[in-house]
Formats: C-alpha cells, sequence, structure tokens
C-alpha cells in the first residue's frame, strides 16, 4: 500500500486549545493540518462579532494560532486547510496576508466563497425554492423574519481547486465539517468526483477528527480507562488511496485512540446510516472498524452513494431577547419554595406580556448535608420577549424586589441583568447547483467550482455475523445502564442525538433486542411527546437515537438546563435497567 497522507487536526470548535496547531506541528510528522471552528451555534457568534466590527466575521482564534505556528508549518511544508472563515473568509485572508508580510513568511493564502445566499433569498423564494425547515417542513416564508446569515454548507472541491493553485493556506467558509479532510486526500490521491467509495471513507475519517480530542480519550464515557487526559493528544487520519484510514496521534501524547473513543466519534450529531456530504452520501453502516495496535484504529471497507441533489443551508434570524435569573433554594421545603417564586412571579408580572415563562427547578438539595453548598438546589426562571425592554431591568429588578418578601435563605446567583439577544437556527436545503462555490485568487480572479451531478443510486448490504448471536437471558440485575455500555450525545439544530454502544456481540445484541422506543421513552420522559428515532449499525455494535425537537429552536434559543445536549448522553447511562447478570460477568 502507497503510503498515507497524514492529516491533523488542532481545533474541533471556536475557542479549542490555542497551543495545539503548534504542537501538532512540533510533536512528529504531518502533510496537512486542519481546523474546524464552525458548529452551527458559531454562526450566529459571528454575526454579531460583525455586527460590532463590519472586518470581523471570522474565527480570530486562527489567526493567533498561525502567528505563532505558520512559519514552523512553512518551513516544514505543511499545508493548512481550514473553515475559520466563517462569514468573512476573504477578511480572514486578507489579515493572514498581512500577518506573513510582518514575519517575513512566504505563503499563498486562497480562500474560498459561494456559500452566502443571503443575498438571494428572496430571488430564490420566487423562483420557488421554500426552504422548508428539514424538521417541521415548514416554508420559509411563512415566518416573516429577516434572516440575519444563510449559508450553504459546502463540499471539497473547491479546496482541491485551492490546492491545484498552489495554495499553502485554504481559508474556507462554511464548508462541511468533514470537507477540510476530504479537499486535501481528494488532491493528494487524484480522486475523480464519482470515486464514491474513497471520498466515503475520507468523509468518514474527516468526521472522526473534526472535534478534535473527543476521539482522543476527550468526553469519553470510560474515561477512567484514559491516561493523560489532563492535556490529550489531538488526532490524526492516516489517508490511503482507496478511501481507508487510521486513526491516530503523536507518539507520547496524553489520551487514548481506542474502538471505544473511535466509536463514539462516529456516533457524534448523526442520524441514520446515510450521512450526506455535499460529494458523497457515506455509508456508515459499512464502516470496518479494528484496532490496529496501541493507539491506531483502521477504518475500512467503506461504500459511498453519488452525491445527494441537494446540499443544506444554515440560516439563522433574530428570534427576540431572553433573560435569565438563577434562584439559590436551601435546606427544607425546597418544592414549596420553588412554588411560591412561581406564584409571587406570576402576581407581581403579567406572564401573557412574554413569549415564553419558563420555571425549572434543579433539586439537589442533600437531606442533612454535611455541608452548606450540598443543601442547596437551583430554580431558573427563563424568558423571552420581541420587546427588550420587557426582558431585561424589569424583568430582572422585579425579581430582585423579592429578595426580602420571599423564601426564607433567598439569594441569586447573579446581579440584575439587561436582556440579550438570541438568535434561532433554521436548517433547509436547496439544489446544489444554487450555491455558486468560487475560488479566489490572489489576484481577486475566481474559479468558479461546478457541484457534483447526483444520480439515483443507492444500495443494501448484509448485517454482520454476531447477530445471530443468541439474545443474553438468565437472572439480571437493577445497574445503571452504563455500567457496560458507552454513550455519545449531541446538537443538529432543534433535534438531539444520543448513541450507544456495546463492547460485546452479546452485548450489542441485548441491547439492539431491548433498547425499542418505548424502553428508550421510560428513560428519558421529556421525549414523552416527542418524534424519537431509532438507526441500527450493527457494524459498529451501535444504536443511535434523534429526540426531535428537544433543544426547542435551537441552541442559542432552548431553554432547557443542557441546551446542547452535551450530558444527555450521560444521564441515559445513569438510568437503571435489569442487565442479565451473565453479561455483567
Amino acid at each position: 500500500m502507497s503510503k498515507p497522507l497524514r492529516i491533523a487536526n488542532c481545533s474541533g470548535f471556536y475557542g479549542d486549545r490555542l497551543a495545539a496547531a503548534r504542537e501538532m506541528l512540533e510533536d512528529g510528522p504531518i502533510d496537512f493540518l486542519t481546523g474546524d471552528y464552525l458548529a452551527e451555534l458559531t454562526m450566529m457568534i459571528l454575526w454579531k462579532s460583525q455586527q460590532k466590527d463590519a472586518s470581523k466575521g471570522y474565527a480570530v482564534t486562527f489567526l493567533r494560532q498561525m502567528e505563532d505556528a505558520l512559519g514552523l508549518a512553512i518551513d516544514k511544508g505543511v499545508k493548512i486547510v481550514t473553515n475559520a472563515g466563517g462569514l468573512n473568509p476573504a477578511g480572514l485572508t486578507r489579515e493572514l496576508r498581512e500577518l506573513c508580510d510582518r514575519l517575513g513568511l512566504k505563503a499563498k493564502v486562497l480562500h474560498i466563497e459561494g456559500d452566502n445566499l443571503l443575498p438571494q433569498l428572496d430571488s430564490l423564494q420566487q423562483a420557488g425554492h421554500e426552504l422548508r425547515h428539514l424538521d417541521t417542513g415548514r416554508p420559509l416564508c411563512e415566518l416573516n423574519v429577516k434572516p440575519l446569515s444563510a449559508n450553504a454548507y459546502l463540499g471539497c472541491w473547491g479546496i482541491v481547486e485551492a490546492l491545484n493553485q498552489g495554495a499553502d493556506v485554504v481559508v474556507c467558509p462554511r464548508v462541511t465539517d468533514a470537507s477540510v479532510v476530504v479537499g486535501p486526500a481528494a488532491w493528494h490521491f487524484g480522486w475523480k468526483r464519482d470515486d464514491w467509495d474513497q471520498l466515503s471513507g475520507a468523509v468518514v475519517a474527516g468526521h472522526v477528527i473534526e472535534c478534535g480530542t473527543q476521539c482522543t480519550g476527550g468526553n469519553y464515557a470510560f474515561f477512567q480507562k484514559v491516561s493523560g487526559l489532563e492535556h490529550p493528544g489531538f488526532p490524526i487520519a492516516e489517508i490511503h488511496a482507496d478511501g481507508s484510514s487510521v486513526i491516530t496521534k503523536h507518539a507520547g501524547t496524553g489520551g487514548q485512540v481506542s474502538i471505544g473513543t473511535v466509536t463514539a466519534q462516529l456516533l457524534y450529531e448523526i442520524a441514520g446510516p446515510r450521512y450526506a456530504n455535499p460529494d458523497v452520501v457515506s455509508r456508515f453502516d459499512t464502516i470496518q472498524i479494528e484496532q490496529e495496535s496501541p493507539d491506531r484504529v483502521r477504518l475500512s471497507g467503506i461504500r459511498g452513494e453519488p452525491a445527494p441533489p441537494d446540499v443544506k443551508v444554515c440560516l439563522n434570524y433574530l428570534g427576540g431577547y431572553r433573560n435569565q435569573m438563577t434562584f439559590v433554594l436551601t435546606g427544607l421545603d425546597i418544592e414549596e419554595k420553588a412554588a411560591l417564586v412561581e406564584r409571587t412571579l406570576r402576581h407581581e408580572m403579567e406572564i401573557s406580556w412574554f413569549d415564553a415563562f419558563d420555571v425549572s427547578l434543579s433539586n439537589t438539595a442533600k437531606p442533612n448535608a454535611p455541608t452548606n453548598q450540598e443543601a442547596t438546589a437551583l430554580l431558573r426562571v427563563t424568558v423571552k420577549s420581541q420587546n427588550p425592554q420587557l426582558v431585561g431591568r424589569e424583568f430582572s429588578s422585579k425579581i430582585v424586589e423579592m429578595v426580602l418578601a420571599s423564601y426564607p435563605g433567598l439569594f441569586m446567583t447573579t446581579p440584575p441583568t439587561d436582556a440579550s439577544p438570541f438568535g434561532v437556527y433554521w436548517p433547509a436545503l436547496v439544489a446544489a447547483d444554487v450555491p455558486q462555490q468560487v475560488v479566489v485568487l490572489e489576484d481577486g480572479a475566481k474559479i468558479p467550482i461546478p457541484p457534483t451531478p447526483s444520480t439515483e443510486v443507492t444500495f443494501e448490504i448484509g448485517g454482520p455475523t454476531h447477530l445471530s448471536t443468541p439474545v443474553p437471558s438468565g437472572p439480571t440485575r437493577r445497574v445503571p445502564l452504563g455500567t457496560i455500555f458507552g454513550a455519545r450525545s449531541g446538537d443538529k439544530g432543534g433535534n438531539a442525538n444520543v448513541g450507544f454502544w456495546a463492547r460485546s456481540n452479546e452485548a450489542y445484541v441485548w441491547l439492539s433486542e431491548t433498547m425499542d422506543l418505548e424502553h428508550f421513552r421510560q428513560l428519558i420522559p421529556e421525549a414523552d411527546a416527542l418524534e424519537v428515532q431509532r438507526y441500527d449499525f450493527p457494524n459498529l455494535r451501535s444504536l443511535n437515537f434523534v429526540i426531535v425537537g428537544l433543544l426547542e429552536e435551537g441552541v442559542a434559543s432552548s431553554t432547557r438546563f443542557d441546551a446542547q445536549a452535551k450530558g444527555l448522553g450521560e444521564y441515559l447511562r445513569s438510568r437503571l435497567v435489569n442487565l442479565p447478570v451473565s453479561l455483567l460477568e
């Protein structure tokens, strides 16, 4: 097999470890350095930054990383691909070129445009693109709002062309998370647009390393088994010409790369087995995973279907204004104290004025607690309105007025606050030929990147042999589900997903047989009135559940305590189930 292409990650989100870029360059050989900075919530954050300074709208932390590490990357011949351009890839490119001039570096920095559909939303709708919400089916025109941003998810071929043009640094806008990995691999190996299996394999590798240390032990269910988690190393995907890959990390760095850590990331923020990217539909139900050696996990056998006819668009609009105050309740009569707060607020305020009025009690107080803090519970009161004054000081000052006139021991976690704007996420689809992707050269010339033609080709696969394993039976013991099963959860707009995985065939068969939708709803009563979807991944010994609408209108708008569902998997692992004793032994 030919030498693999070593693609490293140095960022899983906007705010990740600043030192990671230099660490990845210093700690061992790599060919490409990539970074992912654009969560769905980040687009709203970047919009806010651009309102304060029109020259911003990109991930400024990437610029700080490059000030420290770009010279080293040039010396080592490492190319850099990032989506840190956000809403303003041209602005970040200009800053990087000025950085090169200031530091005396020679690097060709090119950027990609074409994701921004905001200027053409009206014409698109007039032409019949309804931009229906992916979950509700509601057309955008019914909202009667003006979106703040509208960005299509671009694919890898603009990155390939930028590299063809000799780019040392490729600054991307809203490309898919995996594209920053697929692009370098497709360029290096000369893949064609219809090399579906190779592209699909790179998408899987990109999905695994896009969140940085989440695949090297970070946020891992069985974290006690991971050494060096105080400072885990960032991941590397060694991609081969056939699209297979090995996920690893630099030798001697903290953390762990195992079937478990990689499986957990494979299940992160996905839905069914067909994982659509603009360039290919990757079949997650064909992934073969094996531990090649310590800290080296091989992914192979991955099939791909032709590119989809549509691409996803992330729209954000101003949902209004919100405020939140948190009461501390101590000692006895927690529920009665919380009820008094709510009665008082309903008496002192006209609740109908608010678009949302949410009172949520987190009763974690211990009886006969050994410390004052352990005897406390938190009561969060969240309000929303189109009127910032109504949910600003008018709201928080009314709460402060209660301090000497309500339950005993009343105090707050914060002083009175003003209202803050919140965004609402709206996912939709447009035809793949709508975004006009271009590579912008140093002289301003633009090279158009056409979309990949789509054809309706799908295939069915056979299940793995371990499905014939008998379902464990016999005596059971009531223990937490997480005693033997791992879980990973996350957000996708207003939806949450949680993937469970087993570490043996017997455990997977029990999980697949037992964890139907009814049982799942018993574990999470919050989902009782919501649509829940179940997907099976027997090749990964995993199940994935998607809870539609659990996060309401998205992270920025949600009043849920865990607005991004990051702790949902760990909550479900703590729930008691009747597990066969044979599995426990």
